[in-house]
Protein backbone atom coordinates (compact mmCIF):
# COMPACT_ATOMS: atom_id res chain seq x y z
CA UNK A 1 0.00 0.00 0.00
CA UNK A 2 1.19 3.53 -1.06
CA UNK A 3 -0.35 6.75 0.23
CA UNK A 4 -0.94 9.74 -1.85
CA UNK A 5 -0.70 12.66 0.06
CA UNK A 6 -2.23 16.49 -0.34
CA UNK A 7 0.74 18.18 -2.28
CA UNK A 8 1.42 21.35 -1.82
CA UNK A 9 -0.60 23.64 -3.89
CA UNK A 10 1.58 26.38 -4.15
CA UNK A 11 0.69 30.45 -3.27
CA UNK A 12 1.45 29.87 0.35
CA UNK A 13 -1.88 28.15 0.42
CA UNK A 14 -1.91 25.11 3.36
CA UNK A 15 -5.40 23.63 3.09
CA UNK A 16 -7.84 23.08 1.21
CA UNK A 17 -11.37 21.23 1.15
CA UNK A 18 -12.26 18.77 -1.11
CA UNK A 19 -14.94 19.28 -3.28
CA UNK A 20 -15.51 16.12 -5.11
CA UNK A 21 -13.80 12.76 -6.04
CA UNK A 22 -13.81 11.79 -9.87
CA UNK A 23 -12.34 8.16 -8.91
CA UNK A 24 -14.09 5.69 -6.48
CA UNK A 25 -12.28 2.65 -4.40
CA UNK A 26 -11.38 0.00 -6.89
CA UNK A 27 -11.17 2.29 -10.05
CA UNK A 28 -7.91 1.67 -11.67
CA UNK A 29 -6.30 5.40 -12.88
CA UNK A 30 -3.46 6.56 -15.43
CA UNK A 31 -0.41 9.21 -14.09
CA UNK A 32 -2.25 12.88 -14.59
CA UNK A 33 -5.62 11.51 -14.62
CA UNK A 34 -7.64 13.93 -12.19
CA UNK A 35 -8.52 12.37 -9.10
CA UNK A 36 -10.15 14.77 -7.17
CA UNK A 37 -11.26 18.58 -7.21
CA UNK A 38 -10.12 20.66 -4.31
CA UNK A 39 -11.29 24.36 -3.40
CA UNK A 40 -8.18 26.42 -1.81
CA UNK A 41 -8.57 30.59 -1.46
CA UNK A 42 -11.65 30.60 -3.81
CA UNK A 43 -10.08 28.64 -6.63
CA UNK A 44 -11.16 25.01 -7.77
CA UNK A 45 -8.06 23.01 -8.23
CA UNK A 46 -8.55 19.68 -9.91
CA UNK A 47 -5.38 17.44 -8.60
CA UNK A 48 -3.80 14.22 -10.65
CA UNK A 49 -2.52 11.14 -9.98
CA UNK A 50 1.11 10.75 -9.47
CA UNK A 51 0.97 7.31 -10.46
CA UNK A 52 -0.89 4.45 -12.42
CA UNK A 53 -2.50 2.03 -10.22
CA UNK A 54 -5.75 1.11 -8.75
CA UNK A 55 -7.62 3.19 -6.06
CA UNK A 56 -7.53 1.20 -2.29
CA UNK A 57 -8.84 3.47 -0.50
CA UNK A 58 -10.19 7.40 -0.13
CA UNK A 59 -9.01 9.10 2.78
CA UNK A 60 -11.52 12.30 3.13
CA UNK A 61 -15.15 12.91 2.19
CA UNK A 62 -16.68 15.83 -0.05
CA UNK A 63 -16.82 19.50 2.53
CA UNK A 64 -13.39 17.94 4.63
CA UNK A 65 -10.64 20.72 5.10
CA UNK A 66 -7.40 18.93 4.62
CA UNK A 67 -3.84 20.77 5.75
CA UNK A 68 -1.29 20.00 2.94
CA UNK A 69 0.59 17.26 3.57
CA UNK A 70 -2.64 15.28 4.87
CA UNK A 71 -3.44 11.84 2.71
CA UNK A 72 -5.82 11.56 0.63
CA UNK A 73 -5.92 7.86 -1.05
CA UNK A 74 -3.95 4.84 -0.93
CA UNK A 75 -2.80 2.78 -3.73
CA UNK A 76 -3.16 -0.98 -3.76
CA UNK A 77 0.22 -2.77 -4.03
CA UNK A 78 0.33 -6.74 -5.08
CA UNK A 79 -1.18 -7.78 -8.55
CA UNK A 80 -2.95 -4.46 -8.89
CA UNK A 81 -0.27 -2.45 -8.60
CA UNK A 82 1.76 -1.27 -11.77
CA UNK A 83 3.78 1.70 -12.75
CA UNK A 84 1.68 2.76 -16.06
CA UNK A 85 1.52 -0.58 -17.85
CA UNK A 86 -2.36 -1.93 -18.39
CA UNK A 87 -2.40 -5.51 -17.68
CA UNK A 88 -5.09 -7.82 -18.08
CA UNK A 89 -7.73 -7.36 -14.74
CA UNK A 90 -8.20 -3.91 -16.18
CA UNK A 91 -11.39 -4.87 -17.26
CA UNK A 92 -12.89 -5.60 -14.47
CA UNK A 93 -13.02 -1.77 -13.11
CA UNK A 94 -13.15 1.12 -15.75
CA UNK A 95 -12.33 4.31 -15.06
CA UNK A 96 -15.08 6.38 -14.33
CA UNK A 97 -16.10 9.67 -16.81
CA UNK A 98 -14.61 12.98 -15.81
CA UNK A 99 -15.47 14.64 -18.58
CA UNK A 100 -18.59 15.40 -20.25
CA UNK A 101 -21.75 17.58 -20.31
CA UNK A 102 -23.62 15.17 -18.38
CA UNK A 103 -22.88 12.48 -16.01
CA UNK A 104 -25.76 9.74 -16.47
CA UNK A 105 -25.59 6.43 -14.43
CA UNK A 106 -26.80 2.66 -16.24
CA UNK A 107 -29.22 2.07 -13.23
CA UNK A 108 -32.61 2.82 -13.91
CA UNK A 109 -33.77 6.49 -11.96
CA UNK A 110 -30.38 7.16 -11.18
CA UNK A 111 -30.22 10.88 -10.90
CA UNK A 112 -28.56 12.66 -13.66
CA UNK A 113 -26.17 15.63 -13.08
CA UNK A 114 -23.30 17.70 -15.18
CA UNK A 115 -20.08 17.02 -13.74
CA UNK A 116 -20.28 20.47 -12.46
CA UNK A 117 -23.13 20.48 -11.18
CA UNK A 118 -22.16 17.32 -9.29
CA UNK A 119 -19.24 18.95 -7.45
CA UNK A 120 -21.15 21.76 -7.10
CA UNK A 121 -24.10 19.48 -4.49
CA UNK A 122 -20.95 17.88 -2.62
CA UNK A 123 -19.59 21.42 -1.74
CA UNK A 124 -22.96 22.74 -0.52
CA UNK A 125 -23.61 19.57 1.22
CA UNK A 126 -26.88 18.93 -1.59
CA UNK A 127 -28.52 16.10 -1.98
CA UNK A 128 -29.09 15.82 -5.64
CA UNK A 129 -32.66 14.01 -5.02
CA UNK A 130 -33.67 17.05 -4.11
CA UNK A 131 -32.81 19.24 -6.95
CA UNK A 132 -35.62 20.18 -9.64
CA UNK A 133 -33.12 19.73 -13.14
CA UNK A 134 -33.22 22.40 -16.20
CA UNK A 135 -30.66 21.01 -18.25
CA UNK A 136 -30.41 19.18 -21.30
CA UNK A 137 -31.90 15.25 -21.38
CA UNK A 138 -33.18 16.38 -17.89
CA UNK A 139 -29.51 16.96 -16.12
CA UNK A 140 -28.83 18.64 -12.85
CA UNK A 141 -26.92 22.58 -13.72
CA UNK A 142 -24.39 23.84 -11.67
CA UNK A 143 -27.30 26.80 -11.61
CA UNK A 144 -30.41 23.80 -10.12
CA UNK A 145 -27.87 23.05 -7.57
CA UNK A 146 -27.44 26.76 -6.51
CA UNK A 147 -30.97 27.29 -6.56
CA UNK A 148 -32.00 24.74 -3.96
CA UNK A 149 -28.92 25.99 -1.65
CA UNK A 150 -30.72 29.33 -2.20
CA UNK A 151 -33.72 28.01 -1.07
CA UNK A 152 -32.55 26.07 1.66
CA UNK A 153 -30.48 29.50 3.28
CA UNK A 154 -33.87 31.09 3.44
CA UNK A 155 -35.26 28.07 5.70
CA UNK A 156 -32.67 27.50 7.91
CA UNK A 157 -28.51 28.91 8.98
CA UNK A 158 -26.37 26.55 6.76
CA UNK A 159 -22.33 26.14 7.86
CA UNK A 160 -20.26 28.68 5.72
CA UNK A 161 -17.92 26.73 3.12
CA UNK A 162 -15.30 26.84 0.39
CA UNK A 163 -15.50 30.55 -0.61
CA UNK A 164 -17.83 32.25 1.43
CA UNK A 165 -15.82 30.84 4.67
CA UNK A 166 -12.54 31.89 2.98
CA UNK A 167 -14.05 35.56 2.39
CA UNK A 168 -15.65 35.17 6.46
CA UNK A 169 -11.67 34.08 7.26
CA UNK A 170 -10.23 37.17 5.11
CA UNK A 171 -12.29 39.73 6.17
CA UNK A 172 -12.23 39.39 10.02
CA UNK A 173 -8.29 39.54 9.74
CA UNK A 174 -8.02 42.08 7.85
CA UNK A 175 -10.54 43.75 10.85
CA UNK A 176 -8.61 42.81 13.32
CA UNK A 177 -4.94 43.77 11.86
CA UNK A 178 -5.88 47.26 9.58
CA UNK A 179 -6.40 50.56 11.03
CA UNK A 180 -8.68 51.91 8.68
CA UNK A 181 -9.91 55.02 7.45
CA UNK A 182 -11.96 56.57 4.86
CA UNK A 183 -11.94 59.29 2.64
CA UNK A 184 -15.44 60.47 0.88
CA UNK A 185 -15.50 62.71 -2.33
CA UNK A 186 -16.84 62.86 -5.64
CA UNK A 187 -15.87 63.45 -9.04
CA UNK A 188 -18.21 65.44 -11.53
CA UNK A 189 -18.50 63.15 -14.66
CA UNK A 190 -20.93 65.25 -16.94
CA UNK A 191 -18.49 66.07 -19.46
CA UNK A 192 -18.24 62.63 -20.16
CA UNK A 193 -19.48 61.20 -23.75
CA UNK A 194 -21.28 58.34 -25.34
CA UNK A 195 -21.28 55.48 -23.64
CA UNK A 196 -17.79 55.26 -21.58
CA UNK A 197 -16.71 52.34 -19.88
CA UNK A 198 -16.98 53.67 -16.02
CA UNK A 199 -14.61 50.43 -15.02
CA UNK A 200 -11.85 51.17 -17.53
CA UNK A 201 -12.33 55.11 -16.58
CA UNK A 202 -11.86 54.25 -12.91
CA UNK A 203 -8.48 51.60 -13.49
CA UNK A 204 -6.63 55.10 -15.45
CA UNK A 205 -7.75 56.83 -12.81
CA UNK A 206 -6.16 54.90 -10.39
CA UNK A 207 -3.02 54.48 -12.28
CA UNK A 208 -3.12 58.52 -12.15
CA UNK A 209 -3.59 58.48 -8.40
CA UNK A 210 -0.72 55.57 -7.66
CA UNK A 211 1.49 58.07 -10.42
CA UNK A 212 0.46 61.28 -7.80
CA UNK A 213 1.18 59.66 -4.65
CA UNK A 214 2.52 55.78 -5.24
CA UNK A 215 2.25 54.93 -1.42
CA UNK A 216 -1.16 53.59 -2.53
CA UNK A 217 0.34 50.82 -4.49
CA UNK A 218 2.48 49.62 -1.24
CA UNK A 219 2.95 46.46 0.59
CA UNK A 220 2.87 46.98 4.45
CA UNK A 221 4.77 44.65 6.47
CA UNK A 222 3.12 45.07 10.29
CA UNK A 223 5.64 42.02 11.27
CA UNK A 224 8.86 44.11 10.34
CA UNK A 225 6.69 47.42 10.41
CA UNK A 226 8.17 48.05 7.05
CA UNK A 227 6.63 49.68 3.60
CA UNK A 228 7.20 48.38 -0.31
CA UNK A 229 6.33 50.60 -2.93
CA UNK A 230 5.36 48.34 -5.70
CA UNK A 231 7.07 48.87 -9.12
CA UNK A 232 3.69 47.58 -10.62
CA UNK A 233 0.02 48.38 -10.54
CA UNK A 234 -1.50 44.87 -9.67
CA UNK A 235 -5.32 45.82 -9.30
CA UNK A 236 -7.76 43.60 -7.57
CA UNK A 237 -11.15 43.67 -9.30
CA UNK A 238 -13.63 42.95 -6.42
CA UNK A 239 -16.64 41.18 -8.50
CA UNK A 240 -19.56 39.67 -6.26
CA UNK A 241 -21.09 36.25 -7.19
CA UNK A 242 -23.51 33.67 -5.62
CA UNK A 243 -20.75 32.06 -4.21
CA UNK A 244 -19.27 35.35 -2.13
CA UNK A 245 -16.51 38.02 -3.53
CA UNK A 246 -14.02 37.24 -5.61
CA UNK A 247 -11.16 39.69 -6.14
CA UNK A 248 -9.20 38.40 -9.34
CA UNK A 249 -6.13 40.45 -10.38
CA UNK A 250 -5.73 42.49 -13.27
CA UNK A 251 -1.67 42.43 -14.30
CA UNK A 252 0.56 45.87 -14.28
CA UNK A 253 -2.54 47.88 -15.67
CA UNK A 254 -0.24 51.03 -15.42
CA UNK A 255 1.61 49.92 -18.37
CA UNK A 256 -1.26 48.34 -20.88
CA UNK A 257 -4.09 50.04 -22.47
CA UNK A 258 -7.88 50.02 -21.76
CA UNK A 259 -8.56 47.51 -24.75
CA UNK A 260 -6.34 45.23 -22.44
CA UNK A 261 -7.78 46.17 -19.56
CA UNK A 262 -11.28 45.23 -20.46
CA UNK A 263 -9.93 41.61 -22.75
CA UNK A 264 -8.58 40.80 -18.67
CA UNK A 265 -12.00 41.84 -17.29
CA UNK A 266 -13.84 39.45 -19.66
CA UNK A 267 -11.63 36.82 -19.12
CA UNK A 268 -11.63 36.95 -15.03
CA UNK A 269 -15.32 37.84 -14.75
CA UNK A 270 -15.50 34.45 -17.05
CA UNK A 271 -13.44 32.59 -14.67
CA UNK A 272 -15.60 33.84 -11.84
CA UNK A 273 -19.03 32.59 -13.19
CA UNK A 274 -16.70 29.27 -14.23
CA UNK A 275 -14.69 28.52 -10.37
CA UNK A 276 -11.93 27.81 -13.36
CA UNK A 277 -9.83 30.69 -11.69
CA UNK A 278 -6.03 29.92 -10.82
CA UNK A 279 -5.00 30.62 -7.36
CA UNK A 280 -2.23 32.73 -8.70
CA UNK A 281 -5.30 34.97 -10.48
CA UNK A 282 -6.40 35.57 -7.13
CA UNK A 283 -3.12 36.64 -4.89
CA UNK A 284 -0.90 39.52 -5.64
CA UNK A 285 -3.28 42.68 -5.63
CA UNK A 286 -0.94 45.85 -5.03
CA UNK A 287 -4.37 47.94 -4.54
CA UNK A 288 -8.04 47.41 -4.91
CA UNK A 289 -10.86 48.63 -6.89
CA UNK A 290 -14.51 47.92 -5.99
CA UNK A 291 -17.26 49.23 -8.28
CA UNK A 292 -20.35 48.64 -5.94
CA UNK A 293 -22.27 51.42 -7.49
CA UNK A 294 -23.03 48.97 -10.46
CA UNK A 295 -25.68 47.57 -8.25
CA UNK A 296 -26.62 50.37 -5.30
CA UNK A 297 -25.16 52.16 -2.70
CA UNK A 298 -23.54 55.88 -3.01
CA UNK A 299 -20.15 56.06 0.05
CA UNK A 300 -18.93 53.04 1.49
CA UNK A 301 -16.12 52.14 4.82
CA UNK A 302 -14.05 49.24 2.74
CA UNK A 303 -11.99 46.70 4.14
CA UNK A 304 -8.25 46.43 2.95
CA UNK A 305 -7.02 43.35 2.67
CA UNK A 306 -2.86 43.20 4.20
CA UNK A 307 -0.58 43.78 2.58
CA UNK A 308 -1.91 46.00 0.58
CA UNK A 309 -2.83 49.25 1.99
CA UNK A 310 -5.78 50.97 -0.16
CA UNK A 311 -8.96 49.94 -2.07
CA UNK A 312 -11.25 52.76 -3.94
CA UNK A 313 -14.71 52.00 -3.76
CA UNK A 314 -16.71 53.90 -6.90
CA UNK A 315 -20.96 54.31 -6.26
CA UNK A 316 -23.98 55.15 -8.11
CA UNK A 317 -23.78 57.75 -10.34
CA UNK A 318 -26.57 60.43 -9.85
CA UNK A 319 -27.25 64.02 -10.71
CA UNK A 320 -28.89 67.29 -10.39
CA UNK A 321 -28.48 71.29 -9.98
CA UNK A 322 -24.87 72.77 -9.95
CA UNK A 323 -24.97 74.95 -6.86
CA UNK A 324 -22.19 77.48 -8.31
CA UNK A 325 -24.09 80.67 -10.00
CA UNK A 326 -21.59 80.70 -13.00
CA UNK A 327 -21.84 77.55 -14.07
CA UNK A 328 -25.38 76.28 -13.93
CA UNK A 329 -26.12 72.77 -15.57
CA UNK A 330 -26.55 69.02 -14.04
CA UNK A 331 -24.16 67.88 -11.89
CA UNK A 332 -23.55 64.46 -12.65
CA UNK A 333 -21.66 63.19 -9.51
CA UNK A 334 -19.56 59.97 -9.04
CA UNK A 335 -19.17 59.40 -5.21
CA UNK A 336 -16.06 58.10 -4.51
CA UNK A 337 -14.90 56.07 -1.31
CA UNK A 338 -11.37 55.65 -0.53
CA UNK A 339 -10.44 53.34 2.37
CA UNK A 340 -6.47 52.83 3.58
CA UNK A 341 -4.55 51.36 6.19
CA UNK A 342 -3.46 54.51 8.33
CA UNK A 343 -0.61 52.09 9.93
CA UNK A 344 1.28 52.99 6.37
CA UNK A 345 -0.58 55.78 5.01
CA UNK A 346 -1.31 59.50 5.71
CA UNK A 347 -4.05 61.42 5.51
CA UNK A 348 -2.21 63.96 3.36
CA UNK A 349 -1.32 60.95 1.01
CA UNK A 350 -3.91 59.62 0.50
CA UNK A 351 -6.07 62.78 -0.01
CA UNK A 352 -3.17 63.65 -2.88
CA UNK A 353 -4.01 59.97 -4.26
CA UNK A 354 -7.94 60.91 -4.51
CA UNK A 355 -7.26 64.28 -5.65
CA UNK A 356 -5.75 63.24 -9.32
CA UNK A 357 -8.41 60.11 -9.12
CA UNK A 358 -11.00 63.01 -9.25
CA UNK A 359 -9.33 65.22 -11.99
CA UNK A 360 -8.89 61.97 -14.19
CA UNK A 361 -12.54 61.48 -14.16
CA UNK A 362 -13.33 64.61 -14.46
CA UNK A 363 -11.33 64.63 -17.63
CA UNK A 364 -13.77 64.68 -20.89
CA UNK A 365 -12.09 61.39 -22.48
Amino acid sequence: MSTFNLPDLGEGLQEAEIVSWHVAEGDHVVTDQPLVSVETEKAVVEIPSPQAGHIERLLARPGERMKVGAPLLTFEEGPHADTGTVVGELARSEPRSWRGSSERSATPGAVRASPVGRARAHALGIDLARVRPSGPDGAITRADVEATAANDALQQGKVLRGARKTMALNMARAWREVAHATLHDQADVGTWSGQPDVTARLIRAIVAGCTADPSLNASFDAALASLRINATIDLGLAIDSPDGLFVPVLRDVGRSRPEDWRRQIEAVKKGVRNRSLAPADLSGATITLSNFGTIAGQHAALIVMPPQVAILGAGRISGWPKQTPHNPGLLCALPLSLTFDHRAVTGGEAARFLRAVIADLERPA
